[in-house]
């Protein structure tokens, strides 16, 4: 099993850990520990690259596979028991922290407001989409959502991340802000992050520590995705 170091530091950039598997296959190693996110819940895995002594290896890819979280190298695969150094792509990770954050601001702001659920989503760096429950949608109600999100990143709120118990996580109201809960059923522990005052979910994804950091939201385009399905797109001041 791979130690997920982002879920309970998302500022670290650089880290120590050992192979455990050399994957052939798929041209990847597993590691003790990492500090590279995997993509999952929209979020695109981290970019970055693994330092054995004096050799370097592009990390292009990050993915789980059941406990394991496969890191895909270019060049010659290193060994099983090799110690590494890992190093994040910090510029491109910290702009999917905001955008993600950003995300989180606008699925609670649409919540809190509006009582529609997400239907789906995706980010970029700087740049993401949610699909949300509204019949209708028109400019007057979208520049209205604009406003909002901004506010609440001028209202600089923290950000706090939990690990719980299962049992316990699913005693709050609503932490599963999408329309499916998309938990496995076997999971024992659920992580939470918090917008202290405005939004509370599950999720597992790396996010800033308070919502000033996330900067100028502007919505730059909405569409309807169906009958009951809007998408908004979001853009992040870089």
């Amino acid at each position: 099993m791979t130690e997920p170091l982002y879920h309970t530091d998302s500022y670290l950039q650089r880290f120590e850990a050992t192979i455990t598997r050399v994957d052939a296959e798929n041209h990847a190693v597993i590691l003790d520990r990492t500090a590279f996110y995997p993509a999952g819940g929209g979020q695109p895995a981290d970019k970055g690259a693994l330092m054995v002594g004096d050799r370097v290896y592009a990390v292009t890819k990050v993915k789980k596979a059941g406990a394991d979280i496969l890191h895909f190298v270019e060049g010659d695969l290193p060994s099983a028991g090799e110690k590494v150094v890992g190093q994040i792509d910090w510029e491109r990770r910290y702009k999917l922290m905001r955008t993600h954050t950003a995300m989180h601001i606008l699925c609670g702001v649409v919540f809190r407001d509006y009582g529609a659920s997400v239907t789906g989503g995706d980010m970029e760096p700087l740049q993401g989409r949610m699909d949300f429950e509204f019949e209708t949608m028109q400019q007057e109600l979208v520049k209205e959502i604009e406003d909002k999100i901004n506010t609440e990143v001028v209202a600089a709120r923290d950000i706090r991340v939990k690990i719980l118990p299962r049992d316990e996580a699913f005693q709050i109201p609503d932490l599963i802000r999408t329309k499916i809960n998309l938990l496995p059923e076997g999971i024992a522990q659920v992580r939470t992050v918090e917008i202290v005052g405005l939004d509370l979910q599950a999720d597992g994804g790396t996010h800033v520590r308070n919502t000033s950091e996330v900067g100028r939201l502007r919505v730059a385009d909405y569409k309807s995705k169906g009958k009951i399905n809007k998408r908004i797109y979001v853009e992040v001041g870089d």
